[in-house]
């Protein structure tokens, strides 16, 4: 599902109100569905865009373990802000959706499958963490032996605009997992916000599909300067990062703690709310549900919703939970994301986005554990 890099040319600048304006506009007229970041009730959520005003501008967001605040941030940036709870994954993987329907009719059964999205999504301002964290999803539920055919269509011609993560904030640690503040590559469009010599949004295309689009924005060629200021600005955020683990070596320095006492620990500070998994870009566990209609009792739905490792009978075998304690569904869940996704799907299951760090209601901050846990340090 990534785009393919193919390394093409031509960057502009373009304004950063006028010019994102623009890119809204060719989005929506090349038929896709429109999403980006907006601001509402206090966040930043992903939403519908109907044109580039309704992106953030002026504003940043305090982050710390526990804790977001959104702020103003006295100048007119569009992208100083980092991401809030919301992630992509809501829109490719639902946390409630339908699976199929069965109606009864004439002594018979009629089965109703979903129609597939009415147009493919154009996400503006992914974030290098999320999408890798897309990536993550396509390797488990795109699988070629085993795909989730409802999220294979969603996720279907997805047009990337991605941005630089030009201010970071203190649950960030995406270079400890293998991520940068600029994206690297599954991106169409790569755009970076610049303030030295001038407020402006360098514009960089990933792939064919980037450059056509680029080719309709107003703007100038970027030049030699432009590049380097864009660069620049990815290198502050980088010395920014206050978490600095050897990501690599997780997964061995984890094996063999499922007796460390710092499980009993994190367990005495976690609710086990499943706060954490419900932000996490990546997490995928789900159940299904077959619900008939109340008004209608021949009408049966098969419904697919998220699901928590934190939630008792997640793990429910032969009539028990065998994860009956908090340390064990913490232990479970920390090792999944750092360890053993490794040996499941070739991939670490965590990004470093931090928005688990972010909104847990108990402020426990995964890359600090699994630096207890481990000793592993920069």
């Amino acid at each position: 599902q990534a785009p393919e890099d193919v390394g093409v040319d031509g960057a502009r600048c373009i304004d950063a109100r006028a010019g994102l304006d623009r890119l809204v506009e060719v989005l929506r007229a090349e038929g896709y569905r429109t999403l980006g970041p907006t601001v509402r009730d206090g966040v930043v959520a992903y939403d519908d865009l109907a044109s580039g005003t309704d992106l953030p501008e002026g504003v940043r967001t305090e982050q710390a373990p526990g804790r977001f605040r959104l702020e103003a941030s006295g100048d007119a940036t569009r992208f100083s802000w980092t991401p809030g709870a919301d992630s992509w994954k809501r829109f490719v993987f639902p946390p409630r959706s339908e699976v199929v329907r069965i109606r009864r009719a004439d002594g018979t059964f009629v089965v109703e499958q979903p129609a597939p999205p009415p147009a493919p999504m154009a996400l503006v301002g992914a974030r290098d963490c999320e999408i890798r964290a897309l990536a993550v999803l396509d390797r488990v539920l795109d699988d070629p032996d085993h795909p989730d055919d409802r999220y294979v269509e969603r996720r279907a011609d997805t047009f990337v605009v991605a941005v630089t993560c030009g201010v970071p904030s203190a649950t960030c640690w995406c270079t400890s997992m293998g991520g940068d503040p600029r994206p690297q590559e599954g991106y169409d469009l790569r755009i970076t916000e610049v303030l030295d010599g001038g407020h402006r949004l360098l514009v960089e295309a990933g792939t064919t599909l980037g450059h056509r689009v680029l080719e309709r924005l107003d703007g100038d060629p970027a030049v030699p300067g432009d590049h380097d200021a864009a660069a620049a600005v990815a290198e502050r955020a980088r010395d920014g990062i206050r978490h600095r683990l050897d990501g690599a070596a997780l997964p061995s320095a984890l094996a063999g703690t499922d007796e460390h006492a710092h499980w009993a620990d994190v367990a005495a500070r976690c609710l086990s709310c499943g706060s954490c998994t419900s932000v996490c870009p990546t997490c995928f566990c789900s159940s299904f549900t077959d619900v008939t209609d109340l008004v209608d009792p021949d009408v049966t739905v098969r419904e697919q919703t998220w699901v928590s490792c934190f939630q008792l009978d997640h793990s429910r075998i032969g009539g028990r939970p065998v994860r009956a304690t908090t340390a064990d569904r913490y232990r479970q869940w920390l090792t999944h994301k750092l360890e053993t996704w490794h040996e499941q799907f070739g991939t670490s299951g965590c990004v470093g986005c931090g928005r688990c760090s972010t909104w847990c209601p108990a402020g426990i901050d995964l890359p600090a554990e699994a630096a207890a846990l481990t000793g592993v340090g920069p």
